[in-house]
C-alpha cells in the first residue's frame, strides 16, 4: 500500500505534500445545482468542463474522464467577472491533472494549458508517480467551500476542500480496487494561486494542502 501516492494528494503540487494512500468509501453521485451553482461534474468522456474563464478562442484542450470516475465542484458565482473566471479555471487545473493520471501520461495538453511553474512540476512528478506504480483511480472527489481573492489584475488565489471518501485507487493491470474506510485525512483543505497569463487563462502557479484540516471535516 505504501506504493501508491495519495489519492488526491494530487492537489498538494508541493514538494511537500503528503503521498500516503486515503480514500475510500462507497460509490454515489449528484445531480447539477441551480444555474448559479456550479456542479462541474465529470461524468464521462464526453462531459463538459465547466465554463472556461476567458477567451474560448485561446482554443482550451479538451479534458476528458473514464466513465468510472468524476470530480464534483460546488461553488457560488460571485458576480465579479474576474473571479468567477479565477474559480473556473482552478477547477479546470484539477481536472487537468486528473485526466493525466488517466491518461498515463505526464505531459498531457491541459496539464501544461493550466498549470504553470512549480505547480506544473510538481503536477508532472505525482502524474509520474501513478504512471510507475501502474494506477489510477475510480468513482468522485468533490471540491467545496471555495473561496477567491484577486491581488491586483493577474493575481488570484482559491481556497477549497476536498473529500475523497468516494474515491478508490485502482490497479490498471489486475484492475483491483482498494478501498479502505474514510478517515480523517480524506478531506483536504487547498490553498492555490493562480495567475492570469497573456491569453487571458488563469495558471495555477502553487498549492498547499492541509491533509485532515478540521474546516474540511463533515
Amino acid at each position: 500500500m505504501n506504493r501508491r501516492p495519495t489519492l488526491l494528494a494530487a492537489l498538494a503540487l508541493t514538494a511537500t505534500a503528503a503521498l500516503t494512500l486515503s480514500a475510500c468509501g462507497s460509490d454515489d453521485s449528484s445531480k447539477d445545482k441551480d444555474n448559479d451553482k456550479i456542479a462541474g461534474a465529470d461524468t464521462g468522456k464526453t462531459s463538459p468542463s465547466p465554463s472556461p474563464s476567458a477567451s474560448d478562442a485561446v482554443g482550451r484542450p479538451k479534458i476528458t474522464f473514464p466513465t468510472d470516475a468524476r470530480n464534483v465542484f460546488e461553488y457560488e458565482k460571485t458576480g465579479d467577472a474576474a473571479k468567477d473566471a479565477a474559480l473556473a479555471d482552478s477547477t479546470l487545473s484539477v481536472r487537468s491533472l486528473n485526466e493525466a493520471i488517466f491518461e498515463g501520461d505526464a505531459g498531457t495538453e491541459a496539464l501544461g494549458f493550466y498549470n504553470t511553474g512549480k505547480a506544473l512540476e510538481s503536477s508532472i512528478t505525482y502524474v509520474q508517480r501513478f504512471v510507475d506504480s501502474g494506477d489510477t483511480w475510480v468513482g468522485e472527489i468533490r471540491y467545496f467551500d471555495y473561496e477567491v481573492a484577486l491581488s491586483g489584475k493577474t493575481k488570484a488565489y482559491v481556497t477549497y476542500c476536498s473529500d475523497e471518501s468516494k474515491a478508490y485507487v485502482k490497479d490498471k493491470k489486475t484492475e483491483k480496487v482498494d478501498k479502505e474506510a474514510a478517515t480523517a485525512n480524506s478531506y483536504v483543505l487547498y490553498h492555490s494561486s493562480l495567475t492570469k497569463n497573456a491569453d487571458g487563462v488563469w495558471q495555477t502557479a502553487s498549492v498547499v494542502s492541509d491533509r485532515g484540516d478540521k474546516a474540511c471535516q463533515p
